[in-house]
């Protein structure tokens, strides 16, 4: 009897995952093929020379739940449909007649007439509606079609746009808000991300990407714009030979599957930045997953390469030429979000002021105009942590300042609950959104402040409305991820998975889930109170919130 050994397995062919540097040009997904049809920023002529005139039921449904974005343009949520429909209508059953026009302000800097303008539009075409993003961004809701030219006019006459503000692009460019101002500042960034804006923004060469783009370019030692969360960050460095530039960190992104982004080891001196950057988002380009959607962005490729293949084909392939090394720099206990009063290199002071979760509207933008004015200042800033400064204040103004802006609900001298706590648009107008965020989160506040007012270290608080984390839950103290829950009489009612631990800066990482832990939105602000009065009352000296969760029992957390 012979026997025959079994013939070895043929080593299965890996999927191309689309990526157009090893020749996978054809689109693998209706996105892609959207986006071969007609480059996106095409859909600005057909706005302007069609749908303004003949109305929203004129719109191409490609045009309208696709290229729109890239002016940033998305329908809303049509008002009534509860959390439970969100994932189980098609699209054109959640959408209302009405758009979210999202106002891209590269580097978070607006001058008085800025200011006045995006207040107008807000009053005159969007219901007095207006956000404050954790992007830097203003968002208007309620926007017709038929609008839209003329709000495009009135922006754009003082230097803003809404070009690739949404979309598979590069996104707003987030820039330090005291940058120039600032005495703690390395390096004024805003030269580079003007540059940037100028030469790259709307040009075709990056106007079709695997996914979205972020980028974050800040010259404050503060991270004050979060750059462990982004595609790509240049964030101010001294170099001991070279002097003051920037590190460079890239693969950063939140959303279902986080990722902190690793630094690349090298230092780029100002006037380089955007050529580093354009070869950055060039790699992401030709590189990038676009087979499946939820493998379309940068930190999947940074993760799979390892960072010094990534540089090697940086400097070889797109800069062709090597980076200087960098040793990693001083990193912050936390981010920064330059609340307060603070005094500025030219003895002048800025002024920044917590929103309540970022929610703001035109006729209060109109009036902080005013009392910006009155105080002998010409410009604001808005931040990553969805708060508002105001520039260039006299010693002798800064306290009438303080209390004018406490007046319009903006405030200097804020609870712990109120500066910490950030929400993203939530079920009113998203299409995605399971819960409300914004209410909770400012009843929430309300709430905390008459309970625990005795906090007297920061507990972030970060409310999101559906998985996607664009209230960024994973790296908050209490992240909370909104989705529908049963109460306790079987009730599905509206509630929260809970996050807990998280954090950016020294300890950057994500927070815990507790197993089977799901809050209701009513039993929010006790579960919440408990939670940091347990913390108070067993944390040791000095120690962090999330220090605390990391080695808490799982029984305290809950």
């Amino acid at each position: 009897m012979t026997s025959t050994s079994a013939a070895p397995a043929r080593p299965r062919r890996r999927k191309g995952e689309g990526q157009w540097a090893l020749g996978y040009r054809e689109p693998l997904n209706a996105n892609e093929q959207s986006k071969k049809d007609d480059n996106p920023l095409n859909v600005r002529a057909r706005i302007e020379n069609i749908y303004a005139h003949r109305g929203f039921e004129s719109i191409d449904g490609g045009d309208l739940r696709g290229r729109f974005r890239w002016w940033g343009l998305y329908t809303q949520r049509k008002a009534g449909i509860d959390g439970g429909r969100t994932a189980t209508l098609e699209p054109e059953e959640l959408d209302a007649d009405r758009f979210m026009m999202r106002v891209r302000i590269d580097g978070g800097q607006l001058s008085l007439e800025q200011l006045r303008a995006i207040a107008d539009v807000s009053v005159d075409f969007g219901r007095g509606t207006a956000d404050v993003t954790d992007r830097q961004n203003i968002q208007f809701h309620w926007i017709d079609v038929r609008d839209v030219p003329t709000i495009w006019q009135r922006l754009e006459s003082v230097g803003l746009s809404t070009q690739e503000a949404c979309g598979d692009c590069p996104r707003v460019i987030l820039g330090s808000p005291v940058a120039g101002v600032s005495t703690d500042e390395i390096i004024d960034g805003r030269p580079a991300i003007d540059a940037i804006e100028s030469r790259y923004i709307g040009d075709q060469a990056f106007s079709n990407l695997p996914r979205k783009f972020k980028s974050a370019i800040s010259g404050h030692p503060g991270h004050d714009v979060v750059p462990q969360i982004n595609d790509v960050a240049f964030i101010g460095a001294i170099h001991p030979e070279h002097g003051a530039g920037f590190d460079v960190w890239v693969g950063g992104g939140l959303s279902t599957n986080p990722h902190l982004a690793k630094r690349l080891g090298a230092w780029v001196p100002l006037d380089e930045v955007p050529a580093v950057w354009e070869g950055i988002i060039s790699i992401f380009r030709d590189y990038g997953y676009r087979r499946l959607r939820s493998r379309a962005r940068l930190k999947f490729l940074v993760q799979d390469w390892g960072i010094e293949k990534f540089r090697e084909v940086l400097e070889t392939e797109y800069l062709e030429r090597a980076l200087i090394d960098l040793d990693a720099p001083p990193v912050p206990d936390t981010p920064v979000d330059h609340v307060g009063v603070h005094r500025q290199v030219d003895g002048r002071y800025y002024v920044g002021a917590a929103t309540t979760v970022g929610r703001i509207s035109g006729p209060m933008l109109q009036q902080l105009a005013d009392v910006v004015e009155a105080h002998g200042s010409a410009r604001i800033a808005l931040t990553p942590m969805q708060k508002i400064i105001v520039l260039d204040v006299e010693e002798a103004q800064v306290e009438s300042l303080v209390a004018a802006l406490a007046d319009l609900g903006l405030h200097a001298r804020p609870s712990a609950w109120r500066q910490h706590t950030m929400a993203c648009t939530g079920i009113e107008y998203c299409k995605l959104a399971i819960v409300n965020t914004k209410d909770r989160a400012a009843q929430l506040i309300d709430e905390l402040e008459q309970r625990v007012p005795e906090l007297d270290t920061p507990i972030t608080v970060n409310v999101n409305g559906c998985p996607n984390s664009c209230a960024r839950i994973q790296t908050a103290d209490i992240g909370l991820k909104g989705q529908l829950v049963l109460d306790d009489d079987g009730r599905q009612v509206e509630g929260f998975q809970v996050h807990l631990g998280g954090a950016l800066g020294m300890d950057a990482g994500f927070g815990r889930k507790l197993r089977a832990h799901k809050v209701t939105g009513d039993q929010l602000p006790d579960y919440v109170e408990k939670l940091s009065r347990t913390y108070l009352a067993n944390r040791d000296q000095g120690e962090s919130f999330a220090r605390w969760v990391a080695r808490a029992d799982e029984e305290l957390l809950r």
